[in-house]
């Protein structure tokens, strides 16, 4: 059994999650509750992460593993390695498309740490806005890509992607990033109704 710090609504804990869906090996792992926090540290956690940030595994071979790229890599190797091209131009574009989900989510979160999380004299607008142009060049990106993607999350790179897009639905709504992307949101609207996306989708 692999043994998982978990949060539901963590996107990078849904990717670890989709990717152990796809590869069949849910029945494995072992969630464990956190209470993960960019600034109230959750110790829990910090047993198997330093860092003390989610998701954090451990092996059955008592091996940590941190943070979700590194966790799906090795969920991947478990699985028979079906979702990270061995080598070639389907490797990089495989791992850049992660790096352009993950680039997403980490601007979409700090523009919600800076208002749930930062105290209301100390936000700073200009600095948020900056993370909101950020999502919107991702997205100008994705809706490009999206006519070639594969509309089956086969690839860890597309599971990112796809993390992230779910990720703008369940905490920025109001974006409503579909209306200047609909090649993006075609291709989502296909992709995430994939049992590896609908099992793993975010809840409160």
């Amino acid at each position: 059994m692999f043994q998982l710090y978990y949060a539901s609504t963590s996107p990078y804990v849904r990717k670890v999650m989709a990717t152990a869906h796809y590869l069949g090996l849910t029945d494995q792992i072992e969630k464990l509750e956190s209470a993960a926090h960019p600034v109230n540290r959750d110790d829990r956690i910090a047993r198997f992460n330093p860092l003390a940030k989610v998701p954090a595994m451990r092996t059955d071979d008592g091996i940590l593993l941190y943070d979700s790229r590194v966790i799906c890599e090795y969920l991947d190797a478990q699985g028979g390695h079906k979702l990270i091209p061995a080598n070639g131009n389907a490797r990089w574009i495989c791992l850049a498309q992660q790096a352009l989900g993950d680039g997403l989510l980490d601007a979409a979160i700090l523009a919600r740490y800076e208002l749930i999380v930062r105290p209301e004299e100390k936000q700073w607008e200009v600095w948020r806005q900056a993370q909101f142009s950020k999502i919107d060049a991702a997205l100008t990106e994705i809706n490009t890509q999206a006519p070639q993607l594969s509309r089956t999350p086969d690839d860890l790179g597309l599971i990112t992607l796809g993390c992230a897009l779910g990720y703008l639905d369940f905490r920025f709504p109001e974006l409503d990033w579909r209306a200047l992307h609909p090649q993006a949101a075609d291709w989502f609207a296909e992709f995430d109704e994939h049992p590896a996306m609908l099992e793993t989708r975010p809840f409160t």
